[in-house]
């Protein structure tokens, strides 16, 4: 079974986005940890997460993925920056403890001009600063995403997330952001197989544990990271076709952040399963 979602408000608890994710046919969603744009993370409602753990079993939902806020920068040039994102991760990756079996994504972060070494140096320590406070057992997979390579971003190339993984002393997954990846210049429309050989050859496909399925508003290379409806962007619907078969993704779970309220994601979700053959 194909596992499909998308993006969901976590105002009304975990209960309510997989009964939600249910009604648009999706299995799997995804979700901010707390304000994408702050730092408040509401209360943990045992008793909801309890009840989204029965609904999610009985309906198959799963794995949900939890989002980094986009204001955690790991690679920040000032210590109160570097200090709130080891914070929210050290809070978020707690909080999903009582989620077994989530994945937990980020980006990794912008060097805002102290180079590309020294933000890879700042995001690897935080990382191990992070894993050594759980004693090193962190139980919810943690996700470098690729990026786009706007600004001073870190992981517009694979080389970048592999030197990243290399330096941690804790097993790291990566979550394959197609709009990103089409931006930052891998031609995943004309090439996919070459694309996906060089992610093996560079970091290794097994490392490979969630797709963000998103089209492009900009032609390969642009460098932008603007999303676009599934097939309404530069990417195109004969791509996503071969991404959704494809024997290296097929069976990772497919989230949308596609610019839809909850029918175009309905639609979006039918339109994907409605290329798998």
């Amino acid at each position: 079974m194909m596992k499909i979602g998308c993006h969901l408000s976590s105002s009304g608890g975990y209960l309510a986005m997989g009964q939600t994710a249910r009604s648009i046919g999706a299995n799997v969603f995804q979700f901010f940890t707390r304000n994408p744009r702050g730092g408040a993370a509401k209360a943990l409602d045992k008793a909801d997460v309890a009840a989204f753990a029965a609904f999610a079993a009985e309906n198959g939902i799963g794995p949900i993925l939890a989002h980094a806020p986009y204001t955690l920068n790991a690679a920040g040039s000032e210590a109160r920056v570097l200090d709130f994102a080891r914070s929210v991760m050290t809070d978020d990756l707690k909080r999903l403890e009582a989620t077994p079996g989530a994945l937990y994504n980020f980006h990794p972060g912008s060097h805002v001009g102290q180079g590309v070494e020294t933000g890879i140096g700042l995001i690897s320590d935080m990382l191990n600063r992070i894993v050594s406070s759980f004693g090193g057992d962190v139980s919810t997979t943690i996700l470098l995403e690729t990026m786009a390579g706007k600004g001073s971003e870190v992981g517009g190339r694979f080389e970048e997330l592999r030197e990243i993984i290399d330096r941690v002393d804790h097993p790291l997954g990566v979550c394959l952001d197609t709009c990103h990846v089409w931006d930052g210049g891998y031609d995943i429309a004309g090439d996919l197989d070459g694309v996906l050989g060089e992610f093996d050859r560079i970091i290794g496909i097994d490392r490979l544990k969630a797709v963000h399925i998103n089209d492009s508003l900009n032609g390969r290379g642009a460098r932008k990271d603007r999303h676009a409806k599934i097939g309404k962007g530069k990417i195109g619907i004969g791509a996503f076709r071969a991404i959704v078969n494809h024997p290296k993704l097929r069976d990772l779970p497919f989230y949308l952040e596609t610019p839809c309220d909850l029918q175009g994601y309905k639609e979006e979700i039918a339109l994907l399963k409605g290329l798998r053959r």
